[in-house]
């Protein structure tokens, strides 16, 4: 099964995927490639694959990527290799994306799930925003209003959890009671990459 994680930049997305994979190790989170420069504390090939413009237009030129988007500049996608090895090994794989990559997951993964992850207001994703640093108040801004974009596609998901600042582990529980229910459905549609 294929899980797909999405919500506003600055939500715990990675913060999310990182707690289940502690607590389980059925799910393989694939590394998603990107242009946008390391953050402080970021691991290349474990936490995304850093690649330059060049090398990033290459992997879409060659079918590399599942799903790819520009975002604030920058490119991020994921290599369907890596879900491919995960679903072959009988793994489900989680994944995060922004928004725009989950709707165009939607047509190229039928049978995956989608979870729209959302925080609890605006004032706490706006703090959270702040608080990671090394943005400046038009980039913080932009996000803002990017994220209030966001929040009107949550309708498209099949679910939504809410990450209650300083509670995470409510927002994991929710996840893999989701996949729990999923993967009981007689319905589930097999997914293929």
């Amino acid at each position: 099964m294929i899980v797909v994680v999405s919500g506003p930049s600055g939500v715990g997305k990675d913060a999310l995927l990182a707690r289940i994979r502690e607590r389980s190790d059925r799910f393989v989170v694939p590394v998603t490639m990107t242009t946008r420069a390391p953050r402080p504390g970021e691991t290349d090939g474990f936490d995304y694959i850093f690649v330059t413009r060049e090398a990033f237009l290459d992997a879409i030129e060659r079918g590399e990527l599942l799903e790819h988007a520009e975002v604030y500049g920058n490119f991020y996608g994921v290599p369907r290799s890596q879900l491919r090895g995960a679903l072959s090994a009988g793994r489900d794989v989680i994944m995060r994306v922004d928004v725009q990559g989950a709707a165009t997951l939607r047509g190229v993964v039928p049978g995956a799930v989608f979870v729209f992850l959302a925080p609890a207001d605006v004032a706490s994703l706006e703090a959270h925003l702040r608080s990671r640093g090394g943005e400046d108040e038009d980039s913080i801004q932009r996000r803002l209003a990017t994220a209030a974009r966001e929040f009107e596609a949550s309708g498209e998901f099949d679910h939504t959890v809410l990450n209650v600042e300083g509670d995470l582990d409510q927002a994991v529980d929710a996840v893999l009671t989701i996949v729990q229910s999923e993967r009981a459905r007689p319905d589930r549609l097999p997914t293929d990459v």
